[in-house]
């Protein structure tokens, strides 16, 4: 995806990618959006909007950290073979501003998988430019959404 996209006459959909709908606080900074790639890797994408710009005029750090947080969460989930999971440490560093009007992805990466335990880690990336690393833990829940052993 390039990175200057005009977002007026981008629309996801139209190249693979699927609305993830979301009633909860994603809601209102969404839509997140989801593509299975041809060679079976997912990837996460979001449209920077005027609404996610902080007082550099770039996207506000914490859109980057609740779109990186919840793409590789939804992945550990899919890890834990649909288990419920929770975010129990989340780093992320910062490498660049991301530009309002951009449509910015990642690729979330299962580090290890343990019983209990799912190790994250993903770029968020405005076109070949990495903007955020993040890295993460996700805490394996039964299906009631309790913890597990």
């Amino acid at each position: 995806m390039a990175s200057n996209v005009n977002l007026q006459n981008f629309d996801p959909s139209t190249c693979g990618w699927i609305a993830q709908e979301d009633h909860g606080f994603i809601s209102l900074v969404g839509p997140f959006w989801r593509k299975v790639t041809t060679d079976n890797r997912v990837k996460y994408g979001f449209s920077a909007e005027t609404r996610h710009i902080n007082l550099l005029s770039v996207v506000q750090g914490g859109m980057l950290m609740t779109f990186a947080d919840r793409a590789m969460g939804l992945e550990a989930w899919a890890a834990a073979d649909g288990a419920p999971c929770a975010t129990v440490q989340f780093s992320a560093q910062f490498a660049s501003g991301a530009k309002i009007g951009s449509f910015l992805e990642i690729e979330p990466v299962v580090i290890r998988k343990t019983a209990a335990l799912v190790f994250m880690s993903g770029s968020v990336t405005q076109g070949s430019k990495v903007v955020l690393q993040a890295h993460g833990t996700w805490k394996i829940l039964n299906r009631s959404g309790k913890r597990s052993s």
